[in-house]
């Protein structure tokens, strides 16, 4: 279920209280074991989505998927969440206590997507020239691969994008053929 308002609520209720108990980094830990859990499975969610799953087996089975993996202030969380029954929307309370996590800590995210897989080095040179054109104290790169770009990359941060894609290049190659431009030049 998609809530942000809520999502929002809750995480900023779970960044203040991890901040109060000097717990803010383990939380964040706890929160991106989650979102990989979530991510790499679709019966996770769909059983979190559940209505005929009742709240207390949700817990059990929270449990179990993580299995002592989480700090106590989480493990709580969870469970207050499912006894409100606002567990559906845990996978929105994640991504926003990521958001707000990064805000709080500064840190900055950029999407880069590319045909194929790069290397370290790679990454590396786009962080750095990212760093030194935008001046941001930290940056977070998250990676991508979409075959349909055929070539080049995407680069997503902060409502910006840059497009370097010889998809994109194509495209605009075929917009070019279908107003005619090149007949308009020949005469």
């Amino acid at each position: 279920m998609n809530n942000p308002r809520l999502a929002q609520r809750y995480a900023k209720s779970l960044v203040g209280l991890a901040i109060e108990m000097n717990q803010l980094e383990q939380v964040n830990n706890d929160m991106l074991y989650l979102k990989k859990i979530i991510k790499s499975s679709r019966d996770f969610v769909v059983m979190l989505e559940s209505p005929v799953v009742p709240s207390g087996k949700k817990v059990k089975i929270i449990s179990a998927v993580t299995e002592g993996n989480l700090s106590q202030l989480t493990d709580s969380f969870i469970k207050l969440l499912c006894s409100k029954n606002r567990e559906p929307h845990l996978p929105g309370i994640i991504n926003a206590f990521i958001e707000q996590y990064n805000e709080y800590k500064g840190i900055h995210t950029a999407t880069l997507t590319t045909a194929a897989p790069v290397g370290e080095g790679v990454l590396n040179e786009f962080r750095t020239r990212i760093l030194e054109s935008t001046k941001v104290p930290h940056l977070n790169l998250e990676t991508k691969v979409d075959e349909k770009l055929i070539g080049g990359f995407v680069l997503e941060m902060e409502g910006q994008l840059i497009d370097a894609s010889i998809l994109r290049d194509l495209n605009d190659i075929k917009k070019q053929f279908a107003s005619n431009e090149y007949m308009h030049k020949l005469r």
